[in-house]
């Protein structure tokens, strides 16, 4: 009884700290029908790279969706994104622990508040909106973040995995 009461506890805590893609849509939309893209790149940005890899991923996750790239699109995807830095410590820790003693047993429930001792952690924030055709509305929009360390393979491969994981909502399916 004890081991299932902490089993659950610990399998609560670590869902409520999970975080995913974050998404809304127009539920008056039939995304049913949306088969062909277009992509609207943004505007000048400061990390060309970084847009070049958001629009690689895009076009990649889409098309292994089934949808096509087309010159007339039923919908237009177009993304904006945030690179900056946080501090390495996560701030709040939460420990759950069991033990027994002979006959005796007990749970404890602890927190810790961290303090940041050194470097910062480089983050990247991808929004993906998902246009009209004409591209003056929006109709379904998502996003996600992820830390890395570095730039290049590493960095490109965590946008490849953001990218697919922001889109994996996409389209809705309704309720």
């Amino acid at each position: 009884m004890l081991r299932t009461l902490t089993l659950s506890l610990t399998l609560l805590v670590l869902a409520a700290c999970q975080s995913g893609p974050k998404t809304d849509y127009d539920p008056n939309t039939n995304f049913a029908a949306m088969k062909h893209f277009a992509l609207q790149t943004p505007e000048q940005t400061n990390d060309p790279l970084s847009s070049e890899r958001i629009a690689m991923a895009v076009t990649q996750t889409l098309m292994a969706k089934g949808m096509s790239q087309s010159d007339t699109p039923d919908f237009k995807v177009t993304w904006v994104f945030q690179t900056g830095s946080k501090p390495t410590s996560s701030g709040l820790s939460i420990g759950l622990g069991t033990g027994s003693w002979g006959h005796s047993g007990g749970v404890s429930v602890g927190t810790s508040v961290g303090l940041p001792l050194g470097g910062e952690k480089q983050y990247q924030q991808i929004q993906i909106d998902i246009l009209t055709a004409s591209g003056d509305r929006l109709l379904w929009r998502g996003s996600d973040s992820f830390e890395f360390s570095d730039g290049g393979e590493d960095k490109a491969e965590a946008t490849q995995k953001t990218v697919a994981k922001i889109l994996a909502a996409f389209p809705p399916t309704p309720k």
